[in-house]
């Protein structure tokens, strides 16, 4: 690639901020570590529902306005503003209003959202310092991804990392969304007849009305569990990415299924053995940079990444906990509080995901991990990111999840089985950041928190208090021990 569509030329981080869950890697949190000239990293997940909650609080301080300012086409500006921006905020006890859910045939509204909402975290993050931005979006989540990562190209992301999947289609993807062409990607349809094939198509001529300028194409990183299937995307230039993130179970949110029979520990944890390790000189033989995650934060961790081979290390949960972090304040402080008595238990849940690979609850009581705030939650789907399009008898497409209701999931010829012990991560993730949707009965949705495993940095981080901030966890990465990686 050449001209305007080429990658930008940026030296490769040492330290990736992890895209965590949803809101919790926000714009504050990857620009305080973008400052320091590492790369900052939001979460694209949900970012629709997140602009328009915002908006519907009435944007405290204005910062969504302030980026809105700056899109492209005020138009679209204006109809995301007549729809959710509430001066002064919707009153306590008032309902969120809702946004379209994803689809197969999207409506213009959803793909304007997603695109303005993408748009506007990316903005915030990259204002004001000249480091590198990226974000973060699971591959499972096909029906968002081109509006989305349109809108972050929009705002000049600067790396695309994706994992939950194979991002085989993303790199010809990139391209032709950075020539501003019409881009189509394949989705996996459920029980699709033989030869039957389904795409999510995005024009961003849709949007403009006219063909507008060429982008800058960000990077991309893959966020892989094994080294196998870095080979797989590897050794074709169509599905070769810029690089990869290799991460190991210990890291927070979803991880990859064991190899081999699932076998669970006395604690109902799937068990992890040899065949799950990683090998890193097989990564490295690619000649692609990659990052190691999962249990990295420390700086002799980063010093042994670098000598195997690694340009650095992805870190997450040293950053979830951290004061930019967009974590509810005091689920933030009692994590924190918690740690320090070795209170804190994080457990990996081989059916908590409706997704069917594990994920990382942290055990708190009165959170969504709790079994009975669990059991007493009244089964919704109206948010239905994690949906699956199957292919209904009649040849249309539908859309399931293991977490609504069970005799919907049931209806639509989904198993009883795999509703057992699924929580709803979307409710439960936004949440987590605060922007919890309340019933019209006055029911309120809980958080639902997941970290990492490897909690063995705090002490280093909490020794002058309770809190510290980004820029520490950078710090602390980089310091004595990390083997010339700064001071």
């Amino acid at each position: 690639m050449a001209g305007e569509t080429a990658p930008a030329v940026l030296d490769p981080p040492v330290v990736i901020q992890g895209g965590m869950g949803v809101g919790v890697s926000g714009w504050r949190l990857a620009r305080a570590v973008a400052a320091t000239g590492q790369l900052g990293v939001v979460s694209g997940v949900a970012l629709d529902a997140l602009l328009a909650r915002r908006l519907q609080r009435g944007d405290d301080g204005g910062h969504i306005r302030r980026a809105l300012g700056h899109f492209p086409v005020p138009a679209v500006v204006q109809r995301v503003l007549d729809r959710y921006f509430v001066p002064g905020g919707r009153p306590d006890g008032e309902s969120f209003r809702p946004v379209p859910r994803l689809r197969l045939r999207p409506g213009g509204h959803g793909q304007e959202l997603a695109v303005v909402a993408n748009f506007v975290e990316v903005f915030l993050a990259k204002e004001g310092h000249d480091g590198p931005v990226g974000v973060n979006y699971l591959e499972k989540i096909q029906l968002a991804t081109p509006a989305a990562v349109y809108g972050a190209m929009l705002a000049g992301v600067d790396y695309v990392l994706m994992g939950a999947g194979l991002p085989t289609e993303i790199p010809r993807m990139l391209d032709a969304l950075a020539a501003n062409a019409p881009a189509r990607l394949s989705v996996a349809v459920h029980a699709a007849a033989p030869g039957e094939q389904h795409q999510l198509a995005f024009d961003p001529r849709d949007l403009f009305g006219e063909a507008p300028r060429a982008l800058r194409r960000p990077r991309l990183l893959a966020i892989v569990s094994s080294a196998t299937l870095a080979v797989y995307l590897g050794r074709d230039e169509r599905t070769r990415p810029d690089g990869f993130v290799l991460e190991s179970s210990a890291a927070g949110g979803h991880s990859a299924r064991p190899r081999g029979p699932l076998t669970l520990s006395t604690d109902g944890e799937p068990v992890y053995g040899p065949r799950d390790r990683l090998d890193l000189t097989k990564v490295a033989n690619l000649g692609l940079p990659f990052w190691l995650a999962g249990g990295q934060t420390g700086p002799e961790r980063l010093t042994a990444a670098r000598a195997a081979g690694a340009t650095g290390v992805q870190v997450g949960t040293a950053f979830a906990l951290c004061r930019e972090s967009g974590l509810d304040p005091a689920l933030r402080r009692r994590m924190l509080r918690d740690a320090a008595r070795n209170e804190l238990v994080v457990r990996n849940h081989a059916t908590a995901s409706p997704t069917g690979f594990p994920f990382k609850l942290v055990h708190l009581p009165g959170t969504a991990a709790d079994e009975q705030v669990y059991a007493d939650r009244p089964r919704h789907c109206d948010l239905g990111y994690l949906r699956t399009p199957y292919r209904r008898p009649d040849g249309r497409v539908g859309y399931r999840c293991p977490a609504e209701p069970v005799d919907e999931y049931v209806r639509k010829g989904g198993s009883v089985d795999d509703t057992v012990g699924s929580r709803c991560l979307c409710n439960g993730l936004v949440a987590t950041v605060g922007l919890g949707q309340r019933r019209p009965d006055g029911y309120v949705e809980p958080p639902l928190v997941t970290l990492g495993q490897d909690l063995a940095f705090l002490p280093h981080l909490t020794r002058r208090g309770d809190d510290y901030t980004a820029a520490d966890v950078i710090a602390y990465l980089l310091g004595p021990a990390g083997s010339g990686t700064g001071s």
